[in-house]
């Protein structure tokens, strides 16, 4: 019997935590030449992310709100602020989620990439759908304050491709953003509930699942 229970479980373990790297985790999704939809549903799980260096081109932020299933605490609404990078390269990537397997304990899925020299991660119509950042960053040419709705979208870019897709923010709103032709953030920390890219190139990826949680197995 406890072969056989372990046996389901790790099978369980591999269709929770695969799909939350593949498809909603912070290098998780490749949605060829879209962005994030408006009718994404997140997984009612946060995840962690840090990165030695990231470094994007046509950047911009404002506020929006995720659903989906909900979370421990039975919240299936998220408000987050929003993350958009039209291009960006991110050096020492790591990525890290935790399942909760009951009589298994916790095991953490850890992902990194990105870590070659030379070879840093590559994306294209970045999003990430974050409700908290600690990181040094330096923006060039940044607006604070701008009116949401009025956000440039140029043809091709990750805005103009998420208001392509009914999203009602930044459009619909006249919240707060801000803007910049580019940011650069190093020693980055952040929680997220999502993350989506029209394309991501991950150099040197290296993905484990281990035992337990918290400092020494998640990214931090």
């Amino acid at each position: 019997m406890s072969q056989t229970f372990g046996k389901t479980r790790w099978r369980r373990f591999a269709v929770v935590m695969v799909p939350s790297i593949a498809a909603t985790a912070a290098i998780g999704v490749s949605l060829a030449n879209s962005a994030l939809a408006a009718s994404f549903s997140v997984s009612g799980q946060s995840f962690k992310v840090t990165a030695a260096d990231l470094n994007g081109q046509g950047f911009s932020q404002f506020g929006s709100v995720d659903q989906g299933t909900p979370d421990k605490n039975g919240n299936k609404v998220h408000p987050i602020a929003v993350s958009a990078f039209d291009t960006a390269t991110i050096t020492g990537l790591c990525q890290s989620v935790v399942t909760d397997l009951g009589p298994l304990g916790n095991w953490t899925l850890v992902l990194k990439a990105g870590n070659e020299a030379g070879k840093p991660v590559e994306a294209a119509n970045l999003l990430i759908d974050l409700d908290q950042l600690n990181a040094d960053a330096t923006f060039t040419d940044i607006n604070i304050g701008q009116d949401a709705s009025t956000l440039d979208a140029p043809k091709g870019g990750v805005i103009e491709k998420y208001r392509a897709l009914g999203n009602t923010t930044p459009t619909g709103t006249r919240g707060f953003a801000q803007a910049a032709k580019s940011a650069h953030l190093t020693n980055v920390e952040q929680t997220a509930w999502a993350t989506s890219a029209g394309t991501f190139k991950l150099s040197g990826l290296k993905l484990n699942i281990n035992r337990g949680s918290g400092a020494g197995v998640e990214c931090y």
